[in-house]
């Protein structure tokens, strides 16, 4: 019985302590949605800033997986059935973990979720896609991800900006 008011204890104590370790973050949270076709799609993640460091082959060392975020592992939510460049997404919720190489980078959608971003575990991938890479002339100081698309059109890109990178992928709402 001890040991159950213990945990217990332990438990009101973290869930008390947990807004204000949030307020404590270097990366704020933040989370980026758009309607596209009828599909409500969400990513929620964390945006580290560059703050005079080199990101792309330094701090995101080229061909190991990496999670585009701080803390908890970026997901994607979606209430409908998408397309995301060649692979089908059933309407649900989603981890985004990238390949990143000088030259070509990989989108990778994993089904685990509520994970934290060192926690990659590839027998839950659901597949993965290449992505569009472009250079910047000016640099992004903060991870930025956006959602282009209407709710007329059944098709759009994520995109995700940092230092000169910029990757997008096109999906799809399927009908």
């Amino acid at each position: 019985m001890r040991t159950a008011t213990i945990i217990l204890a332990g438990a009101i104590v973290a869930a008390f302590a947990t807004p204000h370790l949030r307020a404590q973050r270097a990366s704020p949270h933040e989370t980026t949605a758009q309607s596209v076709g009828g599909a409500e799609i969400s990513i929620t993640y964390g945006r580290p800033y560059m703050r005079g460091r080199t990101i792309m082959g330094g701090l995101v060392p080229y061909g190991r997986v990496w999670c585009p975020g701080a803390d908890e592992a970026t997901t994607l939510t979606t209430n409908r059935d998408l397309r995301l460049g060649d692979l089908d997404l059933a309407a649900g919720r989603y981890t985004l973990w990238m390949l990143p190489s000088a030259d070509v980078w990989k989108l990778i959608v994993n089904k685990e979720t509520g994970q934290w971003h060192t926690q990659y575990h590839a027998l839950s991938d659901l597949g993965r896609i290449d992505l569009a890479k472009r250079t910047l002339d000016s640099p992004v100081e903060q991870l930025t991800f956006t959602i282009a698309g209407s709710a007329s059109e059944r098709g759009g890109t994520i995109k995700m900006t940092w230092e000169t990178i910029e990757l997008t992928a096109p999906f799809t709402v399927v009908q």
